[in-house]
């Protein structure tokens, strides 16, 4: 049979990996959330550009067709 010893050092270090990891998991969380949302900007700024060019595009044509 083992006998368990309170040691306070042990408990420390286990604390200690326990904040550790929650801490670890809360950057983590933040950085993909951070991520997530340049990544969603970019491909917002992306999008709108298309689609500026796209309307640019099929109003140059009318207008050309119609200066014709």
């Amino acid at each position: 049979m083992l006998l368990q010893v309170w040691c306070p050092h042990l408990i420390d270090r286990q604390t200690d990996r326990q904040t550790d990891r929650q801490t670890d998991r809360q950057t983590d969380r933040q950085t993909d959330r951070q991520t997530d949302r340049q990544t969603d900007r970019q491909t917002d700024r992306q999008t709108d550009r298309q689609t500026d060019r796209q309307t640019d595009k099929k109003t140059n044509k009318k207008t050309d067709r119609q200066t014709l």
